[in-house]
């Protein structure tokens, strides 16, 4: 059974607000608001670096950002504490926005859409989690495996580029977060 701790429940409490709210004020543009533009676009706001994590696209999209935070969260934790814990999700959720937009800036700078959920910082979480308890066992459900937790953003990563059939997943988003928690972690010893 899951042993959710105060700031993890706090953030799948924001998320799931936030999902409910794009949902059912869907003619409010909840979501348009929220979401991060590139910054070539004319809809940029500085502050949807930050807003776009809270905010996802679909029940599966949260449901397993919210099941890998549930799991990896409370372990790091325990570990932090609750401010450490927060200041690197904001950092690797807002890192992973800004290396997204950067590099969309150069590479494609006015087209494609815009970027949401809270990827960016479950893939810091995962790198946190694998560089802080790496050779804890997790025990995975399918397959029925166990892996040890520096090989697991490895593994969920691979997982989501083979079976992203659709294109709309923001990978670089994704690298992005677990780049910036490695940083935070080996480079400036958080």
């Amino acid at each position: 059974m899951l042993s959710l701790t105060p700031l993890i429940r706090n953030i799948i409490f924001i998320c799931v607000g936030v999902f409910l709210a794009q949902t059912f004020l869907a003619n409010l543009y909840v979501t348009e608001y929220l979401q991060l533009y590139k910054i070539g676009t004319p809809y940029f706001r500085p502050y949807q670096l930050f807003t776009y994590m809270f905010a996802h696209g679909s029940m599966s999209h949260i449901f397993f950002n919210m099941l890998t935070l549930a799991f990896m969260g409370p372990a790091l934790e325990m570990v932090w504490g609750q401010q450490r814990l927060l200041l690197y999700y904001i950092a690797t959720g807002v890192g992973a926005g800004l290396i997204y937009v950067g590099v969309e800036y150069f590479l494609n700078p006015v087209g494609g859409g815009a970027m949401l959920g809270a990827s960016g910082a479950i893939y810091g979480l995962l790198m946190g989690y694998g560089l802080m308890m790496p050779d804890r066992e997790i025990q995975l459900m399918l397959p029925p495996i166990s892996i040890k937790a520096k090989y697991l953003v490895f593994v969920v990563g691979g997982i989501t580029y083979a079976f992203d059939r659709s294109g709309t997943v923001a990978h670089l988003a994704h690298f992005g977060g677990a780049f910036v928690g490695f940083l935070m972690i080996k480079v400036f010893k958080f």
